[in-house]
């Protein structure tokens, strides 16, 4: 029983719904997602919100401002791995890590997949705050979400089993595709929303 990955998948459902969704002032989120300015200075960064108009349709948004981090600004290279940005990120992210995680628990045992899952997840935020640094780009835009441990896992599966096939549901039948397509696919998708946030 792939009980590590069982775990994974409920904190990640858990904090998206009670602390993130419940939480309407955006503070809970706002104070343990990753900000590349406090990883880099080891210090704490709050902001103010600020409203933002769009050039295009006019609508003005409001941006939550950064809150106190009451823990190490370093765990939240941990706390932001179990954040989602919305229900179509936290589902996608979810039903992928679903569909793979159990394989790659079962081929190396329950606390090694624990920590190759931690450790993919705080490289790829490391990842992102270098690309934020090298590339001249905002060091207090905070990032959050699961999808740097779960390409890990993706990652995982398709050095594993490099030529096995998943059962996919397309036109309301059941077809096995090759797991490379189904993974690239989760790709595409994430793509997608990193420019759907932008």
């Amino acid at each position: 029983t792939p009980v590590v990955n069982y775990v994974l998948i409920a904190l990640n459902i858990l904090v998206f719904v009670f602390l993130q969704e419940l939480d309407s002032t955006n503070a809970f989120t706002m104070a343990f997602v990753t900000v590349p300015e406090e990883i880099l200075t080891g210090r704490d960064v709050v902001t103010e919100g600020t409203s933002v108009r769009d050039p295009v349709t006019g609508e003005v948004l409001s941006v939550p401002g950064l809150e106190p981090t009451p823990i190490s600004v370093y765990i939240t290279l941990l706390t932001s791995m179990f954040m989602h940005a919305g229900f179509a990120h936290i589902a996608g992210n979810m039903l992928y890590l679903w569909i793979f995680g159990d394989n790659i628990e079962n081929h190396i045992g329950h606390g090694r997949y624990l920590v190759f899952y931690l450790l993919c997840g705080i490289r790829a935020s490391l990842a992102q705050i270098a690309v934020t640094l090298l590339g001249g780009g905002n060091t207090q835009l905070p990032s959050l979400g699961a999808s740097g441990a779960i390409a890990g896992v993706l990652g995982a599966y398709l050095a594993l089993f490099p030529r096995r096939r998943v059962k996919v549901v397309i036109m309301y039948f059941l077809q096995d595709m090759p797991a490379l397509v189904v993974i690239g696919v989760w790709f595409v998708y994430q793509v997608i929303l990193g420019l759907g946030m932008l």
